[in-house]
């Protein structure tokens, strides 16, 4: 989780940035895709946590070769569960607060079993391996976002 921990540094850097937006990259605002990013996270571990790795069961996913293979996630082919939609008033108090929450939950990653897992509704059930592969990419994915709304302002 070395990698997770380098890219929610970069998340916390760009906190102070929340209210910035535009339009011609994404509808929503910096903020918005920090607080999506730290829900998915967190909602992820906890997921993983109450698994039962006997429980877990590999199957050839088609979707997770394709975006092991491409190495990205295209931008708006996927909608975002209900569960990780920020759906609060986002502050930079209310951003720290998730962030803290994220890095306190992380602290029992290495504990979990390596068939503890992950139900993902495109990829499958997502061992721990590979649940840390797919929060690195989603991770990623919405930091090039926050840097070009950051970028094309």
């Amino acid at each position: 989780m070395q990698n997770l921990q380098k890219l929610l540094t970069q998340l916390e850097n760009k906190i102070g940035s929340y209210e910035k937006t535009n339009p011609s990259v994404s509808n929503s605002t910096v903020g918005w895709q920090i607080e999506h990013s730290l829900k998915t996270i967190f909602e992820v571990i906890q997921s993983v946590k109450n698994s039962n790795p006997n429980d877990y069961k590999w199957k050839f996913s088609f979707n997770k070769a394709l975006i092991s293979t491409i190495g990205f996630i295209p931008r708006g082919k996927v909608r975002a569960p209900k569960l990780v939609v920020p759906n609060e008033t986002i502050s930079e108090s209310s951003l720290k607060n998730s962030l803290q929450k994220v890095k306190e939950a992380l602290h029992e990653w290495d504990s979990f079993d390596k068939n503890a897992y992950f139900p993902h509704p495109f990829f499958g059930h997502l061992n721990k391996k590979s649940t840390e592969w797919f929060l690195n990419l989603h991770t990623k994915h919405h930091l090039k976002i926050i840097n070009d709304i950051c970028r094309k302002e």
